[in-house]
């Protein structure tokens, strides 16, 4: 009998993660039907339209259309919403990506209704409380029947936290499995021409975390920072609409435009970013995915937070965390311009086939 999955999406790394597993389902059409819900936590073009074009992703069977709010009311928003669509649907499974408001919430309406639940991307952990991705990671694992783990210190995480061995799965790292189906598409982007840099030639900045960009001392370190980088090199810098309106608001937009040698940009799509990544000396970033990302690309990678919740790049050598002192910054952009401190290796299960290994559990499983 064929079974209903519903794939939860709901912001930019969700579609990555969703793209290469929706794309593997597909190839089982008597086995599996796969549906896709999109929580409307990323709305607009630049946020979530322009990945699902880049992605080759279906238009989505559902909409919830949550829109941005506080984290409380937007997790109730998608709760309320996402339960209408389950009793309509009536999923055997229901499969959500990392760290979210909308992971969470539909875990939640998931364990509340009996609907198994599977969590890609589980384990993780920066063990930093005050961030609620952290908060939103620890609580759908509780409540997840399939745990899809993407590193061993992940697998570790889950069994000191007491969840059974038998839902844990190391697969590997999805994102990584999106990098490969679109690298010829990368390998066209024009994005280089377009904003006039050359490879290996600048660095890659992002930044939209609320824990920097909402903090106006953070902004103003920021600005002092990239100004010191392009003494050095130039830099190109997407502008993620919050980062965006909190440097307008603040009266710094104007003065962090005014740097020479900095590109500042409109949200790149992702083959565009990802070409832009592939090409960079390094990027200095405070994600979570292009930790991941540049460990493929094997780009030297700053992190702008204290902690990691991928601490497989820090032992690998290609992720260096610094928080926001612009001196560790420009020691470790000094030694990346001189080919220096970057280390190649490869880590287990992060091969591109992580989305095989996920469907051949599904398949293979009772639920």
């Amino acid at each position: 009998m064929k079974k209903k999955i519903i794939s939860v999406v709901g912001a930019r790394p969700n579609f990555l993660k969703l793209a290469p597993l929706h794309e593997e389902f597909s190839k089982y059409p008597q086995t599996f039907q796969s549906l896709v819900v999109h929580t409307g936590q990323h709305y607009d073009y630049v946020m979530s339209d322009v990945f699902f074009r880049d992605l080759d992703l279906p238009k989505p069977d559902f909409h919830l259309e949550a829109g941005s709010a506080s984290h409380s009311v937007q997790t109730a928003k998608v709760m309320t919403s996402f339960e209408s669509v389950i009793q309509q649907s009536l999923p055997d499974l229901v499969i959500v990506f990392g760290d979210v408001n909308s992971t969470l919430a539909c875990a939640l309406v998931c364990a509340k209704n009996r609907i198994p639940l599977a969590h890609v991307e589980a384990g993780l952990r920066s063990f930093d409380h005050k961030m609620p991705e952290e908060i939103n990671r620890l609580l759908t694992d509780q409540v997840s029947d399939f745990l899809f783990v993407t590193e061993k210190a992940g697998m570790d995480n889950l069994l000191r936290e007491g969840i059974a061995a038998k839902k844990c799965f190391l697969v590997g790292n999805i994102m990584l499995d999106t990098i490969n189906r679109s690298w010829d598409k990368v390998l066209a982007s024009k994005i280089l021409q377009q904003v006039d840099l050359r490879s290996k030639e600048y660095i890659l900045i992002t930044m939209h975390r609320a824990g920097n960009v909402d903090s106006p001392k953070k902004l103003s370190q920021l600005i002092e920072i990239i100004r010191r980088i392009t003494q050095l090199t130039p830099v190109l810098f997407p502008l993620h609409p919050r980062t965006s309106k909190n440097l307008k608001n603040l009266g710094l937009y104007d003065e962090l435009k005014q740097i020479d040698r900095l590109r500042l940009v409109d949200p790149l799509g992702y083959l565009d970013f990802l070409c832009a990544a592939k090409d960079a000396v390094g990027v200095i970033s405070d994600s979570g995915g292009l930790q991941s990302e540049t460990t493929f690309l094997n780009v030297p990678c700053l992190t702008l937070r204290e902690v990691t919740e991928q601490p497989v790049t820090i032992e690998l050598g290609t992720n260096t965390l610094a928080g926001f002192n612009a001196d560790p910054i420009l020691i470790w952009l000094k030694k990346v311009l001189h080919d220096e401190g970057k280390k190649n290796g490869a880590i287990p299960l992060w091969d591109g086939k992580t989305s095989e290994r996920i469907v051949g559990i599904l398949s293979s499983s009772q639920w």
